[in-house]
């Protein structure tokens, strides 16, 4: 009994090993993301119309003035879309500058915090210069947004309407 006493005495008091190790709390890491732009682009087409040849050039630039689009977690700037529709001698004979609020009559309210996502030049009909563009997410992995129709026509005039028409490459439904 007495060796149990002197072993355990001698066991008792050893030190402890100083690993080094300090335990505390993992740090909140605080991302601050910046805001994303859509990319900016610039496109020019040639297009036959009313028997001459013109030059349409559409301008997509990301603008900090605008308000902000929140779209999830992600905030990103909304675009204005310049379209110049050019004459064979360089003159313009269109160009304005377009915002979402162009748009806005004609939008479903699930989109209007969207952005302006784009616009593509179409074909040439009749008295018309066709034009397709589309406010919706800016995410460009998405899918979701309204498809909008721009008429432009001989005099300038600019008609906007909603897209109800699918674009599935069948002329069936034309006919």
């Amino acid at each position: 009994m007495v060796a149990v006493i002197v072993v355990s005495a001698f066991t008792g008091c050893k030190d402890k090993k100083n690993t080094g190790d300090i335990i505390t709390k993992r740090p909140m890491i605080v991302v601050h993301r910046q805001i994303q732009k859509t990319g900016n682009y610039k496109q020019s087409r040639k297009v036959k119309w009313l028997g001459a040849a013109y030059t349409v050039e559409m301008t997509r630039s990301a603008d900090a003035s605008l308000p902000v689009i929140v779209d999830g977690d992600t905030k990103y700037y909304d675009n204005r879309i310049t379209i110049r529709v050019l004459r064979s001698d360089g003159s313009a004979f269109f160009s304005r500058t377009f915002t979402k609020a162009d748009f806005r009559p004609y939008i479903d309210k699930a989109y209007a915090d969207g952005a302006l996502v784009g616009t593509v030049l179409d074909r040439a009909e009749g008295d018309n210069l066709l034009f397709a563009a589309s406010v919706g997410s800016p995410d460009k992995m998405s899918d979701e947004y309204v498809p909008l129709l721009m008429k432009l026509s001989r005099t300038g005039k600019i008609t906007i309407t909603k897209d109800t028409q699918l674009d599935t490459g069948s002329t069936e439904d034309r006919e």
